[in-house]
């Protein structure tokens, strides 16, 4: 595989599994009333923008995460402070659209004042001096989606109801839980899609694909074939037809199957690979709806669960740090897989998806899991943390997972390019 198809097929795999990371914050903000200001995928300078439904929509250079960027989660837009002059665009009803704050001369229509007092979060009203009557004060009703142009760049403002802050404690809950859950969700979708297209092995004493220089094909065995017995032996599943080749290298079998609703018996020698009997066929496959349907929940809670035993690892001493990658150690890894087809890389992107989905949900601060452990913290004290406090902690928390990036990438770096 080409380093530019890597490169592609890196940004995409990743670039899909952030997508969907953010669009659980985004969709269950949304329906919480939140004002999303910015849905971007990507860190960095803006490659693609465009603005829809009061969000910002970007694509940005560095496709290593993504954010949704709620109104009420970082200080808010600009103060209005008294004295300060600026431009005011009124629709008929003399209500403000729009708050100029500098080049105001680029709006000739804008009615300017001089701020005595304004409120863009509660009340939603400016008071002030006009331009032309310095001694009246005048009061305007501020609308809820009015914006403030700063540099000729448009910033909705967002009244204290929109704001993340302002939302229950169940629904700022489910907003930032939803992310690490479409992480799961993705992963069930496309073992689902898996599934459905391959088939969902089966145990069934079947034989499934026969390869066309194996032993199978040349004593005539076919696909479908249900074998009841090898040498006398009964087997009522594949794992028991499978044991039995492995440990007969070069010495012949004779198969009871079952073909056509007729019984026959064949001969078959399995061949000698590298100490165990291999005879060329594969597991059947059962491609029922119902079958890829379980198969998607079943393969990602066995995933889940293999991620966790090795966390579980990780804290006894059985799993070192040096055995964890990054950015770097996905790429190549990436690239590795991709070799072995597009079934495989979906398979890859799968597992990727639940390992986001769980490190996000760990008790870490700056994480989704640390957001979430500080809201089960304000259930139990009935009122939330100090912001300032909570903040510290996740800068305190983002700055170690700075210094553990640094750390994974650079092993990452020694361990394949080195």
């Amino acid at each position: 595989m080409s380093t530019l198809s890597t490169v592609l097929a890196f940004i995409l795999l990743f670039g899909a599994l952030v997508f969907f990371h953010e669009l659980g914050h985004f969709i269950f903000a949304k329906r919480s009333g939140i004002l999303c200001r910015e849905f971007a995928i990507g860190f960095g300078p803006k490659i693609l923008a465009f603005n829809k439904n009061e969000t910002t929509y970007t694509i940005r250079l560095l496709p290593l995460g993504g954010y949704v960027r709620m109104a009420g989660e970082d200080p808010e837009l600009i103060e209005l402070k008294p004295g300060l002059r600026v431009g005011l665009i009124l629709d008929k009803n003399e209500v403000v659209k729009k708050i100029i704050i500098n080049r105001k001369e680029k709006y000739p229509d804008a009615r300017i004042i001089e701020i005595e007092q304004a409120d863009i979060e509660k009340d939603l009203i400016i008071t002030g001096f006009e331009e032309e009557e310095e001694e009246t004060i005048k009061s305007y009703k501020i609308d809820e989606k009015a914006v403030l142009v700063e540099n000729g760049i448009e910033s909705q403002i967002a009244p204290i109801d929109r704001q993340f802050s302002s939302k229950s404690l169940l629904a700022r809950t489910l907003t930032i839980f939803a992310g690490p859950l479409f992480n799961f969700i993705l992963a069930i979708v496309v073992f689902i899609l898996l599934g459905f297209i391959q088939g969902v092995p089966s145990n069934e004493p079947m034989l499934g694909e026969i390869t066309n220089d194996g032993a199978a094909m040349k004593a005539g065995l076919k696909q479908g074939d249900i074998v009841h017995s090898i040498d006398d032996a009964e087997v009522s599943t594949w794992l028991d037809i499978v044991e039995i080749i492995q440990e007969n290298p070069g010495d012949p079998l004779t198969f009871h199957i079952e073909r056509d609703d007729k019984r026959m018996d064949i001969q078959v020698t399995p061949q000698n690979i590298e100490g165990e009997g291999k005879i060329g066929v594969y597991q059947p496959m059962n491609k029922s709806f119902g079958q890829a349907f379980v198969y998607g929940f079943t393969e990602t809670w066995f995933w889940t669960k293999q991620i966790f035993i090795i966390l579980g690892d990780l804290v006894t001493g059985g799993f070192t740090i040096d055995a964890f990658s990054g950015p770097v150690g996905i790429y190549a890894s990436t690239e590795a897989v991709a070799q072995s087809g597009i079934f495989n890389l979906f398979r890859w992107g799968a597992l990727l998806s639940i390992n986001l989905g769980i490190m996000n949900l760990l008790p870490i601060p700056a994480l989704d899991g640390g957001r979430l452990l500080f809201f089960g913290i304000e259930a139990l004290r009935g009122k939330p943390i100090d912001k300032n406090k909570e903040g510290f902690v996740h800068f305190i928390g983002f700055a170690l997972l700075m210094l553990l990036m640094i750390v994974v990438t650079w092993n990452d770096i020694r361990r394949f390019f080195l």
